[in-house]
C-alpha cells in the first residue's frame, strides 16, 4: 500500500493546532499536503468517495486570512483540522450518494447541521467517505462503489457501516472523521481499525441533513486517534438544533474531566456479554485485561445484569427495517434519485428504478420492513419490539443507578476477511454488543486496547455511559489511553515506509 508523504494526518488536533499557531506551517499547507496524500494513498484503500479539494483549500485560505497566532486558540475547536464526512451527510455542492447507485448523481443543495458545526469550528472539509449502502451493513462491502480495505490488513474489512471513516483515521489520512451509528456503525469499525469512535447519547447531535436509516436509532459521532480529539469534535458538533425536533441542549465541555482518572468511579461488567456465544477468546481476554487495569488505577468493578439484552438483536431487526422502509420510500425516481429510462407508465418506472437503484441488502431491508408493517403482522412483531425497547431502556437506567460506566466488548471478534460473512444473519451478529445501546439511546464508544494475541489485529473495548453523561465514558477512555497509549497509525501507512 502507498506510504504517506506528510505527517499532518498523523498529528493530534492539539499538535496540529500548536504548529499552526506557531506559524510552523499554514492552514493552506496542511490542507494541500493532506489532499495530495489522500489522492495518492487512498487509491488502494478506497476510504474516500469524493475529495473536495476546492472546498478544503478555500476554507484553509479563509482561516489563514482571518486568524493570527494570538487569536488561533479562539478560532474554533477544529480550526485548521482536515475532516472527512461519511457520505450520508450533506455538504452543499458535493455528491451525497450514501454509497448507492440510487443517489450516484445527487448533489447536495444544503449542508447537514453536524457538518456545518464542524465548519463553524474551523474544520477543513477534505471529502466524503465510503460506507455500506444507506448504512445497511457491517463491513462496507455493500457499497455500490466498491469496499474500503482495512489499513491493518488489506484482506480484511474495516467494519461498517462507517468503514471509510474509520479507515481514513486509522491510515493517518485525516485526524478526525464523522460517521453515523444506528446499531454499532461507529463502534464496530472503530474496533476493527484500532481507533477511537464515539456514538453520543441520542439527541446530543442534530440529525438534520443526515440521510436517515432508522430515525429513532441514528446518531452522528466522531472517529479520532485520541480521546481528546474525539472530545474536541464532540464539543463542535453537539447542541440543540431547531431544525431537528429530537435534538437536545448540550453545554458540556467533553475535554474537562479527561485528566481526572478513574479513582472512585464504579465500572460495570456485564456477565452475559462476557459469556456470550461467538465472543472470541482474544477479545474476551482484552476486555478482562482492560477491566483489571482500570481496577488497578482505582476504579471499583461491579457486575451488572441486563436481563433483556439478549432480545436486543431481535428487536433491532424489527425496528430498524421498519424505519428504513419508511425512510427509503422517498426515493421514487421522479423527484430525485436513479430513474430507469424507457418506461411508458409510472408503476413500471418505479419498480425498475428501485430494483436497479438499490443494492441487495437495501432491497432485503425494504422488503422486510414492508412485511413487518403490513396488516396482521404489525401487531405480532412491531408492537412487541417496542415493548422490548422499553424493557432494555429500563435495564440500562437501573444499571446506571449502580455504576458510572459500563465496560464490554465492542465487537465479538477482530476484523474478518472479505467474503467471510456470507450469510446476512452472521453479519448481523457483528453488532451483538452494540445494538442495545442504540435501542436505549445512551452513549457508547469504542476504545483501542492493543492487538489481539491470536490475530495481531486491533481490539476495541466498548464503554457506555448514562444518558447525557457521555463525559463519564470519555473519562474512563482517557485513563485507558494513558495505559495503552493513543491509537497508532496502521503500519502499512506510516510515512516513509
Amino acid at each position: 500500500m502507498a506510504a504517506l508523504g506528510t505527517p499532518f494526518g498523523q498529528m493530534s488536533v492539539a499538535q496540529l493546532q500548536a504548529g499552526l499557531a506557531a506559524k510552523e506551517f499554514s492552514c493552506h499547507e496542511v490542507a494541500a499536503a493532506t489532499l495530495d496524500v489522500i489522492e495518492e494513498a487512498d487509491a488502494p484503500l478506497h476510504a474516500f468517495l469524493e475529495v473536495t479539494r476546492d472546498a478544503a483549500l478555500a476554507a484553509a485560505d479563509a482561516l489563514d486570512a482571518r486568524v493570527d497566532a494570538d487569536a488561533f486558540a479562539q478560532a474554533g475547536a477544529l480550526a485548521g483540522v482536515p475532516v472527512g464526512y461519511k457520505d450520508n451527510m450533506n455538504l452543499v455542492g458535493t455528491h451525497t450518494t450514501c454509497a448507492s447507485n440510487m443517489l450516484e448523481s445527487y448533489v447536495s443543495p444544503y449542508t447537514a447541521t453536524c457538518v456545518a458545526k464542524t465548519l463553524q469550528a474551523g474544520a477543513v472539509p477534505v471529502g466524503k467517505l465510503n460506507m455500506d449502502e444507506f448504512a445497511f451493513g457491517s463491513s462496507t462491502e455493500t457499497s455500490a462503489f466498491g469496499p474500503t480495505l482495512n489499513p491493518w490488513d488489506a484482506t480484511r474489512v474495516p467494519g461498517g457501516s462507517s468503514g471509510g471513516s474509520a479507515a481514513a483515521v486509522a491510515a493517518g489520512l485525516v485526524p478526525v472523521a464523522l460517521g453515523s451509528d444506528t446499531g454499532g456503525s461507529i463502534r464496530q469499525p472503530a474496533s476493527f481499525c484500532g481507533v477511537v469512535g464515539v456514538k453520543p447519547t441520542y439527541g446530543m447531535v442534530s440529525r438534520y441533513g443526515v440521510v436517515a436509516f432508522g430515525s429513532s436509532l441514528d446518531q452522528v459521532g466522531p472517529f479520532a486517534r485520541t480521546v481528546e480529539d474525539a472530545a474536541l469534535a464532540l464539543n463542535a458538533i453537539c447542541g440543540h438544533d431547531p431544525l431537528d425536533c429530537t435534538s437536545q441542549p448540550c453545554s458540556v465541555d467533553f475535554t474537562a474531566n479527561l485528566s481526572e482518572g478513574v479513582k472512585g468511579m464504579k465500572v460495570g461488567i456485564i456477565p452475559a456479554f462476557m459469556e456470550a456465544e461467538g465472543l472470541s477468546a482474544e477479545v474476551k481476554a482484552k476486555v478482562e485485561e482492560a477491566a483489571a487495569k482500570l481496577e488497578a488505577a482505582g476504579a471499583e468493578l461491579r457486575e451488572v445484569e441486563l436481563p433483556n439484552a439478549k432480545a436486543a438483536i431481535s428487536a433491532y431487526y424489527v425496528l430498524g427495517p421498519c424505519e428504513a422502509f419508511s425512510n427509503l420510500a422517498r426515493f421514487d425516481s421522479v423527484r430525485y434519485g436513479y430513474s430507469d429510462p424507457g418506461h411508458k407508465d409510472l408503476g413500471s418506472q418505479y419498480e425498475a428504478s428501485r430494483a436497479k437503484g438499490f443494492g441487495l441488502e437495501a432491497r432485503r431491508r425494504i422488503m422486510l420492513g414492508s412485511y413487518l408493517l403490513s396488516a396482521g403482522v404489525y401487531e405480532q412483531y412491531y408492537y412487541p419490539a417496542q415493548q422490548v425497547r422499553t424493557l432494555i431502556t429500563e435495564d440500562y437506567m437501573k444499571a446506571f443507578d449502580q455504576v458510572d460506566c459500563l465496560l464490554a466488548p465492542a465487537a465479538p471478534r477482530t476484523a474478518f476477511k472479505f467474503g467471510e460473512m456470507a450469510e446476512p444473519a452472521e453479519m448481523y451478529l457483528s453488532d451483538m454488543f452494540t445494538i442495545s445501546i442504540n435501542i436505549a439511546g445512551n452513549g457508547g464508544m469504542s476504545m483501542p486496547v492493543g492487538l489481539g494475541a491470536e490475530s495481531g489485529l486491533p481490539v476495541g473495548v466498548q464503554l457506555m455511559g448514562p444518558a447525557f453523561k457521555d463525559e463519564n465514558m470519555l473519562r474512563v477512555a482517557a485513563e485507558l489511553e494513558r495505559i495503552y497509549g493513543p491509537a497508532p497509525v496502521a503500519p502499512g501507512f506510516k510515512a516513509g515506509e
